[in-house]
């Protein structure tokens, strides 16, 4: 299977003016000589399926995940880590989608390669979590033109549901270590909802939405809260193909 997801949010870009013509200089501004700062470079998005995310202006809807209990660990799956496999790379990816009862009803889909035919998408991984390891990201796509996106993550060798959410004409990002779901809502609105991980699972920390043609653009969000809502969020997006 192959690697990608993006998430998305929209934002407002600021612009700062000095007044150079007057001669004035600005109190924190550089005097005659003093070297530039380094400038960091800000993470862009990277689609997680690129076959599905320039299908339409208004990339797909989502709903943002309201709060959830506790995610609970998969049973029947093998450990991970020392006394078992050395990460989600390893398991196969239907078996965990049985795991979950919410899942297990798309299962035994057959893989889709592109956009149109009802299926899985190629799995994908990408770490979400920032502690070096995959988490694993799985999208099926429905005949009614809806897609279930379902985010696994490992934690002290178990699995877990870290994200389970869905929308119609889905397209999924990574920005940095966040996840970006688009869709299009019933309204005709671009909705942009994105993801962060707090420690527990993916949490919605920005929902936009956005009508007429003006597309929705990828900002960084200003503060990630463990008190955001539920929801579930690398740039580092690898193949995993079952």
């Amino acid at each position: 299977m192959k690697p990608s997801l993006r998430l998305l949010l929209p934002g407002c870009a600021v612009l700062l003016t000095a007044g150079a013509a007057s001669g004035c200089a600005a109190t924190d501004g550089l005097a005659a000589g003093d070297p530039a700062p380094s400038v960091s470079a800000q993470p862009r998005p990277e689609a997680v399926w690129p076959a599905w995310s320039g299908r339409s202006a208004s990339a797909p809807g989502a709903q943002a995940a309201t709060r959830q209990p506790q995610p609970e660990q998969l049973l029947g799956l093998p450990r991970i880590g020392a006394d078992g496999v050395k990460d989600l790379r390893d398991l196969d990816v239907r078996e965990v989608l049985r795991a979950d009862p919410r899942t297990r009803p798309y299962a035994d889909r057959p893989v889709t390669d592109r956009p149109g035919p009802a299926g899985l998408r190629p799995a994908r991984y990408a770490d979400l979590t920032g502690d070096g390891q995959p988490e694993l990201l799985v999208a099926a796509d429905t005949e009614s033109g809806r897609t279930l996106l379902a985010v696994f993550a490992a934690r002290a060798g178990r699995v877990y549901t870290a994200l389970l959410t869905g929308g119609h004409q889905v397209a999924v990002e990574t920005l940095g270590r966040d996840l970006v779901l688009r869709s299009l809502c019933a309204d005709g609105a671009q909705q942009a909802v994105r993801y962060h991980w707090d420690g527990v699972r993916m949490v919605t920390v920005s929902d936009e939405k956005k009508y007429g043609s003006a597309i929705t653009e990828p900002v960084p969000s200003p503060a990630h809260s463990s008190d955001s809502e539920d929801g579930t969020g690398g740039k580092d997006v690898k193949d995993g193909a079952r």
